[in-house]
């Protein structure tokens, strides 16, 4: 394949036939491959990872609307029969903000954004901090001066921080993480990984849930059962498959992405050693660099997939009732159209508007909370590991087989 080459092989507009979704592309040259999309043209027919047709958006103001567009539903119910083919949940599990539209969108997320009040974001910053000193206490003990960061810090450090905030037992932190991680990266020779690992967490949500019910505790899952028992109208409450659920995505989406983004800032300070000096010596910085590293190379690539209500046009393109839509964060984030020197990290530009996080009401409910985890891993991290590099040369590192998530498998380090 030639350097310039699109490796989607992009097909005219007129052209309905569906292109491959090249995942060995997007993994060897992700932010090339989707420039060369960008600049062929603002959406492309695709075929996805499902083996299904969707519709890629690949543009800055493309994305940003869509994100926002009522039209374009998260309802599954709505994709067209046969149009769209994704991991199957139960309803205890499936019953989420990532899946609902208003107004059973709205209701839910009324009752979950209180748990990522300032105050609460707040309480929280000193333990996540003692986790992180922990953590690296562990990492300095053996005497060898390298690790990889992602098994020993970027991993067990948000799954700390999220069983803290939902009240999981310490003795089963160890399970929840072998449980997300078999989610997050499916082995493809052993497909039942996963189908146990749903039935497993299942199995926990649930015995969780009871003994919490019988003795309330300061946490948020007590909380979300209190919101979902109490005696208010019944418009006001959860049911019980979106009190699961509502656990269930609040630990997967408040872990994966947590220990994606602190591995892909790491590396890209150990690839930008002034700007990691700077962090060190000012380490008020970090804030701003933080959004930067969510627009530069953040964990999730793309939003999650939607479906036009009705006929659309997206970018000049029609795109059909009920047919899938992907919105390419990744790309919107390094449009030169709306960023200036796109491809340049810089925590000291106008970042406003970056997508990082997401748009509109389906934002990311626990933005207050993933800032504060990464900012306080990467402070910590700075203070503690001087001299911090790369233990293996660049090309050899190794990041996840998905186009959903944008992680290292490891990251070696010496200091």
């Amino acid at each position: 394949m030639g350097a310039t080459e699109n490796p989607l092989k992009s097909v005219g507009m007129q052209n309905t036939t569906p292109v491959p979704y090249d995942v060995t592309a997007l993994a060897t040259d992700p932010y090339g491959t989707y420039a060369r999309l960008r600049e062929a043209g603002p959406v492309h027919r695709i075929t996805g990872t499902d083996g299904r047709p969707a519709w890629l958006v690949t543009r800055y103001e493309d994305v940003r609307k869509g994100l926002a567009d009522p039209r374009l539903s998260l309802d599954r119910v709505n994709a067209a029969p046969g149009n769209y083919s994704g991991f199957a949940l139960p309803p205890a599990l499936d019953a989420n903000l990532l899946n609902m539209d208003p107004p059973d969108h709205t209701r839910v997320r009324r009752l979950v954004v209180k748990a990522f009040t300032p105050g609460r974001i707040d309480k929280l910053r000193a333990p996540v901090r003692r986790v992180a000193e922990e953590l690296l206490d562990a990492v300095e003990a053996d005497g060898r001066g390298r690790a990889d960061l992602i098994a020993a810090y970027a991993a067990p450090l948000p799954i700390t921080v999220i069983c803290d905030l939902l009240g999981v037992p310490g003795e089963h932190r160890h399970d929840f993480r072998a449980w997300t991680d078999a989610l997050i990266a499916p082995d493809p020779e052993r497909p039942h990984l996963a189908k146990e690992a749903i039935g497993q967490l299942m199995g926990f949500f649930t015995g969780l849930i009871a003994s919490k019910r019988a003795e309330p505790a300061d946490d948020l899952l007590s909380d979300l059962i209190a919101a979902r028992d109490g005696e208010g109208g019944r418009g006001d409450r959860l049911s019980e498959d979106e009190l699961t659920s509502l656990a269930f995505l609040i630990l997967f989406a408040g872990y994966e992405n947590s220990v994606h983004l602190i591995g892909n800032a790491v590396l890209a300070l150990l690839d930008h050693p002034a700007l990691m000096e700077s962090l060190r010596t000012d380490p008020a910085g970090l804030g701003a660099a933080v959004e930067e590293f969510n627009r530069w190379d953040g964990p999730a690539p793309l939003a999650i997939r939607r479906f036009p209500l009705e006929d659309i046009e997206i970018g000049g393109v029609t795109v059909p009732a009920g047919e899938t839509v992907l919105l390419c964060v990744a790309s919107a984030n390094r449009d030169p159209r709306h960023f200036a020197d796109p491809e340049r990290l810089d925590p000291t530009r106008d970042r406003s508007g970056h997508l990082g996080l997401g748009h509109g009401i389906h934002y990311c409910v626990g933005a207050p909370l993933a800032r504060m985890k990464v900012e306080t891993a990467l402070a910590v991290l700075l203070e503690r590991l001087p001299g911090l590099t790369l233990d293996v040369p660049r090309e050899e590192l190794k990041w996840r087989p998905s186009v959903r998530a944008r992680g290292l498998i490891s990251l070696p380090v010496r200091w």
